[in-house]
């Protein structure tokens, strides 16, 4: 939710107006998402330590923003994009402000791209692993990182297993039913 907040303007501003370097920076953060993440491991290590963000829920949201972002940019591009700029200016001629036509109207056309963002968004942050194994110890651990470690000295856990099993199939699935349609309509206009 927070990546997509980040990410409307940031798209809004590269599919309506045309400013200095403006395919140079949408490059670079395209570049940015096709980074893997083991680069960025030993800065984010240090940095978080050294700042005392090591194991906290706010260190891990971070390096999901830092990844999810870019993507949701290049995504809610291409929908704005498609947009017509008349609505734009009939909006502005009929008197709306730009965050009520943001709102009530330039949204609306783009609940599709919202919606493959936020799946997209929500599916890359939920199975990322290696960042977050690296960057938390015990307060913060996510679920993903916690099925890594069911196996004990006496062996595999099954009980602790199947109950993580559970608990990252379910959120995934709350997901994909909230928005199954924006994805079908999403991916119908060739847009990912």
């Amino acid at each position: 939710m927070i990546s997509l907040t980040v990410a409307l303007p940031a798209a809004d501003a590269f599919s309506r107006y045309s400013f200095l370097g403006d395919k140079h920076v949408f490059f670079w953060l395209l570049t940015n998402r096709m980074t893997p993440p083991a680069v960025f491991l030993l800065p984010f290590f240090q940095l978080y330590t050294s700042v005392g963000l090591m194991d906290t829920h706010i260190a891990v949201a971070l390096v999901h923003l830092l990844f999810n972002v870019p993507l949701a940019v290049w995504i809610l591009e291409g929908f704005m994009s498609g947009i017509p700029r008349e609505i734009d200016e009939t909006a502005y001629i009929d008197g709306y402000s730009f965050p009520r036509f943001f709102v009530s109207i330039f949204l609306p056309l783009i609940k599709a791209g919202v919606g493959v963002a936020a799946f997209f968004c929500f599916m890359f942050s939920w199975v990322e692993l290696l960042l977050a194994r690296t960057l938390t110890s015990v307060n913060a651990k996510p679920i993903a990182a916690t099925m890594t470690r069911t196996v004990s000295a006496s062996g595999m856990d099954w009980a602790t297993l199947a109950a993580a099993g559970v608990l990252t199939i379910v959120p995934g699935a709350i997901v994909i039913w909230f928005v199954r349609n924006y994805i079908a309509k999403g991916f119908a206009m060739g847009r990912v």
